[in-house]
């Protein structure tokens, strides 16, 4: 791997890489705290600060590239008078493909999350809150070994309605649509599940809403394979979203890849012309959002395969009623 990033540095004129803890960090085997440095030529070292860092870069080095994620005060602490670039730079592209071995570790990953919502079920709903059950969840991904929670969203009635609700004290009550996802780090890869709930009994419409997003993601998966691009597998399940009526409050993005870091290329959007290959590792995400009513978002981590798409989390996604 080590020789394959160093040929994509040299093509783009990178004398050196300086990674902190990061999606890029942990693709060069970075474990824990610290910083990584790879020269161009010269072994891959460890540092614990950026000034150990800095030492650790060649001298010569007329262009670095720095880690995406690295914060203003690392980088004024590695005082180089090269030119920097994003690290990403050379090392995106090599991110794209993964192998058996770290598609083996996203599917160990969905596994997780998706075990963590099928225990969800049988927690008890009514009565309780959306911040309530969001540190429950928390609690369990961290007991499921999640090495670090991202994101947990539990969106109840209208909130569901809103794409980036944050968990409050709205009370969880029978009749309301109910919008789960955890999203964490296991093994270093990162995996979200997204599924709905109906509380005791599924709002008006709210079935018939749900089935299109249904829809919309098999059509994504069904166009997902080798060959094809980003772009193309976007508009299959919009297209299915706007032939049903939603499409205006159908979610502008409808999926993203997914790895070391939770938001990748590529991106399951206009305009993304990636041509996906086996080994690639998306989350599929369609939704839809009717404001002040209700909102409907599944999302399941999948692998391109030469066969097409293969979904790695695998628990059901028919809309579950809760009866406690």
């Amino acid at each position: 791997m080590i020789d394959k990033v160093r040929l994509r540095m040299a093509e783009e004129g990178i004398d050196a890489l300086v990674l902190r803890p990061s999606p890029d960090f942990r693709y060069l085997g970075g474990q824990g705290d610290g910083y990584l440095v790879l020269p161009l030529r010269g072994p891959l070292e460890a540092a614990a600060g950026p000034l150990e860092a800095a030492a650790l870069i060649p001298s010569s080095a007329r262009r670095v590239g720095v880690d995406p994620e690295m914060r203003a005060w690392e980088l004024f602490s590695l005082r180089l008078k090269a030119e920097l670039v994003l690290a990403s730079v050379a090392l995106a592209p090599l991110r794209l493909l993964r192998g058996p071995a770290e598609v083996a570790a996203t599917e160990r990953a969905a596994s997780a999350a998706d075990a963590v919502l099928l225990m969800a079920r049988e927690l008890a709903w009514f009565g309780t809150t959306e911040r309530a059950m969001a540190r429950r969840l928390w609690a369990m991904m961290v007991e499921k070994g999640c090495e670090e929670v991202l994101s947990v969203l539990v969106a109840a009635g209208e909130h569901s309605a809103v794409p980036r609700h944050v968990p409050c004290d709205r009370v969880i009550n029978p009749g309301d649509a109910l919008l789960v996802s955890v999203c964490g780090r296991w093994g270093n890869h990162c995996s979200e599940v997204a599924r709905v709930f109906a509380v005791a009994e599924p709002p008006e419409d709210f079935e018939a809403m749900y089935s299109v997003v249904l829809s919309a993601q098999r059509a994504a998966l069904d166009s997902l394979r080798p060959g094809v691009t980003a772009a193309e597998v976007g508009r299959a399940a919009q297209e299915v979203v706007d032939g049903s009526g939603y499409g205006r409050y159908a979610a502008g993005r409808l999926g993203r890849g997914i790895g070391l870091g939770q938001d990748e290329r590529p991106w399951l959007v206009s305009g993304d012309a990636t041509v996906l290959a086996p080994g690639m590792t998306v989350c599929v995400e369609p939704a839809i959002y009717l404001p002040e009513l209700f909102g409907a978002r599944v999302a399941d981590v999948v692998v391109c395969t030469p066969a097409g798409a293969e979904r790695l989390s695998g628990s059901s996604q028919a809309l579950h009623v809760l009866d406690h």
